[in-house]
């Protein structure tokens, strides 16, 4: 190996997991560095939950190796989940349970639960912690297991699909109390379908297709690769559009202000292209930079098991 695993809080390297006939994992790669929120995208069947199952320690690899704060997934466990808070994307609770009972439970298991904190995230995610479990929608059992791990002195978090069944309120809430987090040095593996929750929080992500890792890096590193849309209304037609290098899907056409023009540019291409569109006296100009959901759709939109849920 070119670095030690203990360099980071998760590592996993060359995982292999199969299920039958199925494999599941197929040397997939991941790193989360201390202190950073990283997102784990895939869509429904790519490993992602394989993957955070191995971490936790819940199955053993075939293959490879994974590691949560230095230690081995599966020979260290227990030592492992004293250090960690987990979300799962589907809650079950205890039915006779009051929901602020569900959540002080699930909090002794942790161990380390801050007690001011919890009733904090009780009021902010708007939970009656009264009513019995039965009771509640997924939504409102989602909210217990948020608020109890959310409320633990964790250095790590590990949130498989943690907003799903809450509403755009609640996952608005839900970001602000990651980011306090992460403000105070707790490390954050998310693993979500919400592009747009990806996008607002993660320093890194990691894009998995079919078990193996497709792509790995900062939004700014995943964008490098890919083009950027400029669109703009300009008083003449931008001359020499056309010739710059890496310029594509141009047109330009009569607008009441004018030529309203639009085109796609690579990276290394950009600075060209503005300049060439700021010539032509623009009385707007917007440059779009390729969003999260095109760069997942990029790698999966040719791939029919790259439909997301």
């Amino acid at each position: 190996m070119s670095e030690s695993l203990s360099e980071w809080v998760v590592r996993a390297e060359g995982l292999v997991k199969s299920f039958g006939s199925t494999r599941a994992l197929d040397g997939l790669e991941l790193s989360v560095g201390a202190g950073e929120v990283h997102g784990f995208l895939g869509p429904n069947g790519a490993g992602k939950s394989t993957t955070i199952r191995a971490l936790l320690g819940q199955l053993r690899p075939d293959a490879g190796r994974a590691e949560v704060f230095g230690m081995p997934s599966w020979d260290r466990a227990v030592d492992i989940h004293a250090g960690l808070a987990y979300v799962p994307g589907d809650t079950s609770l205890w039915p006779g349970l009051s929901g602020g009972e569900c959540i002080d439970l699930l909090g002794g298991f942790q161990g380390r639960m801050d007690l001011r904190r919890r009733d904090e995230l009780v009021e902010r995610f708007e939970l009656d912690p009264t009513k019995r479990a039965r009771t509640y929608s997924k939504g409102n059992r989602q909210k217990v297991a948020l608020v109890a791990a959310l409320s633990a002195d964790a250095d790590l978090f590990i949130l498989d699909e943690p907003t799903s069944g809450l509403d755009p309120l609640m996952e608005m809430v839900f970001q602000q109390v990651v980011t306090e987090l992460n403000r105070e040095g707790r490390t954050v593996l998310l693993s979500s379908h919400i592009l747009a929750e990806v996008e607002a929080l993660c320093d890194r992500l990691t894009i998995i297709r079919g078990g193996r890792t497709v792509s790995t890096g900062t939004l700014e590193e995943l964008r490098a690769g890919t083009l950027t849309t400029i669109e703009a209304t300009t008083r003449g037609r931008p001359e020499r559009l056309a010739e710059i290098e890496g310029v594509g899907d141009l047109t330009s056409e009569a607008h009441p202000l004018g030529v309203r023009t639009t085109l796609s540019v690579t990276r290394a291409g950009l600075p060209a292209a503005v300049a060439a569109v700021s010539a032509a006296l623009p009385s707007d100009l917007a440059v779009h930079p390729p969003s999260l959901e095109q760069l997942f759709l990029e790698h999966y939109q040719d791939h029919p098991e790259g439909s997301a849920r």
